[in-house]
C-alpha cells in the first residue's frame, strides 16, 4: 500500500507543473469526489486550491482505494462480485464508452460544460453515452431474499474501502511537505498572476491608447 500511495503521488508531483488554469466557465456543481475529501486534507490541500489540482491527485488515490476493494470483494464477497461481473460485461457491450481510459485529471470529470442560456446544445457527449447505455438489455432481477444479502455485502465492501481510506490517509502525512511545495512552486505563482491581470482590468477598463 506505501508503495502504490508513492507511486502516486510522484506520478501527481511530475504532473503538477503542466497544470495550467482553466480557461472555460467553472461549474456551478461541487466535485463529490473532492469535495471534503480527508485525502486532499491529509495532504494538506485546501479548498482554495483549484479543483483540478485537487482532481488529479484524489482521482490517483481513488484508483488505489479502488483496486483493494476489488481485490477483497474477488476473495470475499461472491454475490457482489457476480453483480459487479455482470454489470462490467453489460457496460463492455456499450456502442459507446466516453468515460473510460481517461487520465487521472479528467477522469469523473462531466463530459460536457455547462450549458449557455439561450444557446442549447445540438447534442452531448453524456447524452449520447446515455442513449447507448438505454440500448443494452436490464440486468437479471433479485429475490428479496438475494437483495437483503447483497445489501450486507456492500455493506462489507464500504466499510473496508473506509478502512483502506483511513490507511491511505496516514501514509499520505509524510508526502504534506512536498505536495505543499509543489502548489506553491508551480500553482499559486499562476494564480496571482491571474489576479493581477484582473486587478489591472479592473483598475483600468480602458486603453489610454485607444482614447
Amino acid at each position: 500500500m506505501e508503495t502504490q500511495v508513492d507511486q502516486a503521488v510522484e506520478a501527481w508531483l511530475r504532473w503538477v507543473p503542466r497544470w495550467e488554469p482553466a480557461t472555460h466557465r467553472g461549474r456551478v456543481a461541487p466535485c463529490r469526489r473532492c469535495l471534503g475529501s480527508p485525502v486532499l486534507s491529509a495532504v494538506g490541500i485546501g479548498g482554495n486550491v483549484p479543483h483540478g489540482v485537487q482532481h488529479g491527485l484524489s482521482t490517483r488515490i481513488k484508483t488505489i482505494v479502488d483496486r483493494a476493494v476489488a481485490e477483497y470483494t474477488a476473495r470475499n464477497l461472491p454475490m457482489l462480485q457476480r453483480e459487479l461481473d455482470q454489470q462490467a460485461d453489460r457496460n463492455r457491450s456499450r456502442s459507446y464508452r466516453p468515460g473510460e481510459d481517461l487520465d487521472p485529471e479528467y477522469d469523473g470529470m462531466p463530459l460536457d460544460p455547462d450549458p449557455v442560456p439561450g444557446a442549447p446544445f445540438l447534442f452531448t457527449v453524456a447524452g449520447m453515452a446515455d442513449d447507448a447505455a438505454a440500448e443494452l438489455p436490464p440486468l437479471p432481477p433479485l429475490s428479496e431474499d438475494a437483495k437483503a444479502a447483497l445489501r450486507q455485502e456492500v455493506a462489507l465492501a464500504d466499510e473496508y474501502a473506509n478502512m483502506v481510506g483511513r490507511e491511505i490517509c496516514g501514509i499520505l502525512l509524510r508526502h504534506r511537505l512536498a505536495v505543499q511545495g509543489a502548489i506553491s512552486q508551480y500553482v499559486e505563482p499562476q494564480i496571482e498572476a491571474m489576479l493581477a491581470e484582473l486587478s489591472e482590468a479592473l483598475d483600468s477598463p480602458f486603453d489610454p491608447d485607444t482614447l
